[in-house]
């Protein structure tokens, strides 16, 4: 009896190392968070071979993907005869698209600009939120989900913008990638130019990206889920998006704010003008202006006006903001019904 329970006590064992091994494996060779992924790609109508290839190719090979983008990667020159053919490929119209849409590339991949105060209030969600839809938020035709899973999961990303230049801004982790399966998918995949942090340390991280005068924006793309997937925080020398939106692909939306000057206490020393990531700020005989078509709402200006000249209002005309609490309302109701 004993010799059997000791034969039994072996081969327990080894089915037991022989499943670990097997799982090793398995994580080794499709990590976890591409299982997931693939979950969450099964789960959208309409998400393609394609677009799962296309999503999983940018998030795997970020410095690859937007290097070759930003024209700024060795590989660039043998990619860009290829550009309008890969633009064919992510514009081609999905079947639960309607006919007369014409989809652009900024439909596809975009950011909306966010105050300051927004930025941490997306840091700061703590309950998984689902909204399938910010149509009247999000002006493009695709991605304009927000869909949070584990939200206080956020991790810094070395910006891909930056680390394609050769003399960047600096400190280069200041992407970040919010929530699951985004944040565990980066982390597996980039673990030496990627790190866990807290809520607070998102906000250090935000605090001082404003401080040094750059732009917040919350980045969506279609191959990424169709959702909000991460805070970039831009600034117009090393971003590819904002050199993108200067040629004429519209990929940042207003945050439906501008900037708004008031006569009274600017004394047109020009100080903010510096720090505006869009030039939309000029002095003239004397006192500053807006220039309300390049505004875009970040709020930059703002905090860089000693005489507390400026302020953000409302403009209709620039789209609605994305309001955090507006949104976790949104979704409080939809999960009720």
């Amino acid at each position: 009896m004993t010799l059997f329970r000791a034969c039994q006590f072996l081969y327990d064992e080894f089915k037991y190392f022989h499943r670990q091994v097997n799982m090793g494996f398995k994580d080794w060779l499709i990590k976890p968070s591409t299982r997931e992924f693939v979950r969450e790609a099964r789960k959208l109508p309409g998400y393609s071979l394609f677009d799962f290839i296309h999503g999983y190719v940018y998030a795997r090979w970020p410095y690859l993907y937007i290097g070759i983008g930003k024209g700024e990667h060795p590989l660039s020159r043998w990619f860009t005869p290829l550009a309008g053919w890969f633009n064919d490929l992510v514009t081609k119209k999905k079947e639960n698209e309607p006919s007369e849409d014409q989809i652009g590339f900024a439909d596809t991949y975009h950011g909306k600009a966010i105050p300051l105060e927004t930025a941490k209030k997306l840091v700061l969600i703590k309950e998984p939120i689902r909204i399938p839809d910010l149509e009247q938020v999000i002006p493009y035709k695709r991605a304009r989900s927000i869909i949070m899973k584990n939200p206080d999961r956020i991790v810094a990303l070395e910006c891909p913008c930056r680390a394609a230049k050769e003399n960047p801004c600096l400190p280069l982790d200041v992407c970040l990638i919010v929530g699951d399966p985004f944040a565990s998918f980066i982390r597996e995949h980039q673990p030496k130019r990627s790190r866990w942090i807290t809520r607070d340390e998102a906000i250090t991280i935000l605090k001082a990206e404003d401080e040094r005068g750059h732009v917040h924006h919350a980045f969506f793309k279609d191959a990424m889920l169709e959702r909000f997937y991460a805070i970039c925080n831009c600034c117009d020398c090393c971003c590819g998006a904002m050199k993108a939106h200067r040629n004429g692909v519209p990929m940042l939306a207003s945050s439906g704010y501008v900037s708004h000057v008031d006569e009274d206490r600017c004394i047109g020393c020009s100080d903010c003008n510096e720090f505006c990531q869009f030039g939309a700020l000029e002095v003239r005989d004397g006192l500053n202006h807006v220039d309300y078509e390049k505004c875009m709402g970040c709020g930059v200006c703002v905090s860089k006006c000693g005489c507390g000249a400026l302020t953000l209002v409302r403009d209709e005309a620039k789209g609605i903001p994305l309001e955090i609490c507006a949104v976790m309302d949104e979704a409080l109701l939809l999960k009720q019904n």
